[in-house]
């Protein structure tokens, strides 16, 4: 029995399976706003939903490494380091549902390229431009393929975190939820920073 559960709760599957449950009620809504009459509320309310979720599911696979720098012995966060890039990937996803929303909800290209220049928007493209490449290679293969450079086009995901709190901030006019979120994640690779440059000191 145990055996059972050890290999559902290791399965790829049932890890995408937990991943998508948060999109199943904002693809009903979408749905229902889609047979309603304009829905411009439903859009809006999902723009926001699916925006935090990429934004929480990034925050987890940016925080997995310092926790476990914290708690070196935990079996939990050694299970969660073989298993970040999932949520990268989700991350991923929730920001191109959040961009598909949004597209719906602004109605025409000219509305889109119209704000596309505001700094609260263009923020949010940069943070999905730079997600797509590490979405792509996030796999086994390119690991291999890649080589050292993996790494060095992954450490680009801090250019999506800032992009993301930077659009998170100026496109909702309000600062306490994206700072509720980060802040924590700033603690945690201020102190890894402090880690890794106290280690490479001489004794």
């Amino acid at each position: 029995m145990r055996h059972a559960i050890l290999t559902i709760l290791n399965s790829r599957y049932f890890i995408w399976a937990l991943l998508a449950l948060p999109s199943l009620p904002m693809l009903i809504e979408l749905a229902a706003a889609e047979s309603a009459s304009g829905g411009g509320n439903a859009y809006e309310h999902l723009i926001h939903e699916s925006g935090e979720f990429s934004a929480r599911f990034l925050i987890v696979s940016l925080a997995i490494t310092p926790l476990k720098m914290l708690m070196p012995r935990s079996a939990f966060w050694r299970w969660m380091l073989r298993r970040r890039r999932y949520f990268g990937v989700a991350a991923f996803c929730y920001a191109a549902f959040h961009l598909m929303v949004y597209l719906v909800d602004t109605g025409s290209l000219s509305a889109v390229l119209g704000e596309a220049l505001q700094f609260g928007i263009w923020t949010g493209w940069l943070a999905l431009f730079v997600f797509i490449p590490l979405a792509i290679t996030s796999n086994d293969f390119s690991v291999r393929m890649l080589g050292p450079k993996w790494k060095v086009l992954h450490r680009a995901v801090y250019v999506a975190a800032v992009a993301t709190v930077l659009h998170w901030v100026f496109a909702s006019n309000a600062a306490g939820g994206a700072i509720v979120h980060f802040l924590p994640l700033a603690l945690l690779e201020g102190f890894r920073i402090y880690r890794r440059v106290a280690m490479r000191r001489p004794a």
